[in-house]
């Protein structure tokens, strides 16, 4: 398609778009009394609508049922988190039984870790990519030191080279092999929060598997955002936050998966508890722990009941547009974000770069952009114009079009005003 820098091309790509119904389902804030263009999804996604009734009916069955609630409340608290199931298999690619919700993201890899992090005096290293999300960072950090290890020797990380923004495929899989036998695990993020980038996760697992390596996957920036195919690429597990661009609400529940070929694994460590123990005998509070065969049997604690209810309403939404529909729509109005970007560096110059990879099949939902003399006055102009965006130093501001709630007018409107902050 041939784009154009008009509101009128605008509108009309708004009119052809199957998703635009679903921006009335969000609560967007307003600046000067005006709805937001909103980017941060890829931070905060906005509320759904339809949110608020499932909290609502949480807090009716809490009222009216009070402990009774867990059995028979309309969705019981005792399963609610296995509704989480099947919609959640189709957003990562998996199995229903492979997948559970419980506790926050980085909890999450760090059990995961408990399980599929066993360092020998041969194999103790771990990869990632270098310039992770902190969190990541710190857990690699204090899990091999917990392991009695020094993460100046255990920890591989995998640099971009000189002048480059992105991690070349190449570079991972050269470093997997010189790595060798001494690799324990492969844990890097699908999508790098920083710039954007998408990694070959296919790839990347059936090559670290091949020496002998566990592979995870943190896939805060991925979940509801790309393509994934967990189940059939072998991963062999991965964590998810669920307020980005599933829209749960701020700091929700994390989602897991766990591979099938684990689930009998008797070999495995992991940490136990009472809502992990075999589901039709939990109540018999027998002393030995015998784990649900599935995913649900890293479950530890009961469930947050009042925090799954909205990620429950976003998973319901995802159910019914599904994943090709909304990457359809991401990567052409991620397109034409990147066409206005450049149209506006046309007519006013603008000393900034695009940072995330221009090929589609490597990016997702951002477009990061690196500033090159403009610094945090150009972010303040756009943020005091009602243009939401994302700071992140030392100068960087990260774009994300997120299909469900964004317009086409949206992206040329955002070109209007960045136009005007630059000439200012």
């Amino acid at each position: 398609m041939e784009f154009k820098n008009t509101k009128s091309f605008a509108k009309q790509c708004d009119q052809e778009d199957k998703l635009q119904k679903y921006q009335s389902e969000f609560i967007f804030p307003k600046v000067k009394g005006e709805k937001v263009i909103y980017f941060t999804g890829n931070s905060l996604g906005l509320q759904p609508t339809r949110a608020k009734a499932y909290v609502d009916e949480v807090m009716d069955d809490w009222a009216n049922l009070a402990v009774e609630g867990h059995f028979y409340a309309n969705k019981p608290w005792w399963d609610y988190h296995e509704r989480f199931a099947n919609p959640l298999s189709k957003v990562v690619g998996a199995l229903p039984e492979e997948i559970t919700v419980m506790n926050t993201l980085t909890v999450n890899l760090h059990l995961m870790m408990v399980t599929f992090y066993k360092p020998t005096p041969k194999r103790f290293k771990i990869i990632c990519e270098s310039k992770a999300f902190p969190s990541d960072q710190y857990m690699f950090q204090s899990q091999v030191c917990f392991h009695g290890y020094k993460p100046s020797d255990a920890i591989v990380e995998i640099d971009r080279r000189e002048g480059e923004h992105n991690i070349r495929l190449e570079d991972v899989l050269a470093k997997i092999e010189e790595v060798g036998d001494e690799l324990a695990l492969v844990l890097i993020g699908g999508v790098n929060y920083y710039t954007g980038q998408v990694f070959d996760i296919k790839t990347i697992t059936e090559a670290a598997h091949k020496t002998g390596a566990y592979v995870g996957w943190d896939l805060a920036h991925a979940a509801g955002n790309i393509k994934l195919e967990l189940h059939d690429w072998n991963v062999d597990f991965a964590a998810w936050c669920s307020y980005k661009y599933m829209n749960s609400g701020p700091g929700n529940a994390s989602g897991v998966f766990v591979h099938k070929s684990h689930h009998t694994d008797k070999s495995l460590n992991r940490f136990a508890g009472w809502w992990g123990h075999n589901k039709e005998r939990r109540f018999k509070m027998e002393p030995n722990f015998n784990p649900v065969n599935g995913a649900d049997g890293w479950q530890i604690s009961n469930l947050p009941i009042l925090s799954l209810a909205p990620y429950l309403a976003s998973c319901e939404m995802f159910d019914e547009i599904g994943m090709d529909a909304l990457i359809e729509k991401r990567d052409k109005i991620t397109a034409y974000l990147e066409f206005i970007l450049h149209e506006v560096e046309k007519e006013v110059g603008g000393n900034f770069e695009i940072i995330t990879p221009s090929n589609p099949t490597e990016r997702a939902s951002q477009l990061s952009i690196l500033l090159h003399g403009e610094g945090r006055a150009l972010f303040d102009y756009l943020m005091e114009n009602g243009v939401i965006t994302d700071w992140r130093e030392p100068n960087v501001i990260r774009l994300a079009p997120v299909p469900l709630y964004c317009s086409f007018e949206d992206m040329y409107n955002f070109g209007q005003i960045l136009k005007a902050g630059l000439a200012k």
